[in-house]
């Protein structure tokens, strides 16, 4: 997944990525006067991988994680696939306890965070704790340009809302409803094999309204 693209999960439908040779097809595609294929300056075009990716590393901001830590289980939250080795590892859940816990593992030493109802891999480095894809740990800088590349000039408006909405939840209510409100504002996309990669659109005045309407 590192320096990649998030790839399907079993358990995430549709959740996919896939690359491109052109970075303008990569990044969202914005609408600043409201006439670009009928979008509001509130939406833009984008894939879900990146969506779910900046809103796991909000919801894991909400629930105790400092930024770097948060973005690479985003990055983990939106590219697992079902990759269950037989591994019986330690899981924390995202409590200040059990976040003190995990930070003070031994360094290398895997273990698992509970996060959108997933157990992340994850371990202790010297910087923190990093979620882990293939033995490695996730390098929070690549995540910070990914979703830079992904969502371009909207990345700050995007995230703020949806730090905005992550905050309208006590940690202990986010941890249960987090994908469930994903799934009330993450962009449609065709059904089916032509959905694989599509760009929906992605509606800031949603992510927004529901943060109003808790």
């Amino acid at each position: 997944m590192e320096g990649g693209e998030p790839r399907e999960s079993p358990h995430i439908p549709g959740e996919i990525e896939t690359g491109s040779s052109q970075w303008m097809s990569d990044c969202a595609c914005v609408s600043s006067v409201g006439t670009l294929r009928g979008m509001s300056e509130h939406n833009i075009l984008i894939n879900r991988a990146p969506v779910l990716t900046l809103w796991a590393t909000s919801v894991a901001e909400r629930l105790g994680f400092d930024r770097d830590e948060a973005l690479t289980l985003g990055k983990a939250v939106a590219g697992l696939t079902a990759q269950s080795k037989g591994r019986r590892l330690a899981i924390f859940k995202p409590v200040p306890q059990e976040i003190k816990d995990a930070r003070a593992r031994k360094r290398g030493e895997e273990f698992a965070i509970e996060i959108f109802g997933r157990a992340v891999p994850a371990i202790n480095t010297a910087e923190g704790v990093r979620a882990v894809t293939k033995d490695k740990p996730i390098d929070a800088k690549s995540v910070e340009r990914y979703l830079e590349s992904k969502f371009g000039e909207s990345l700050g408006n995007v995230s703020e809302a949806m730090r905005d909405l992550a905050k309208a939840f006590r940690p202990e209510e986010l941890s249960t409803e987090a994908f469930k409100l994903y799934e009330e504002f993450r962009p449609a996309i065709p059904g089916g094999v032509s959905g694989w990669g599509s760009k929906g659109e992605l509606d800031i005045g949603r992510i927004r309204g529901l943060a109003r309407k808790k």
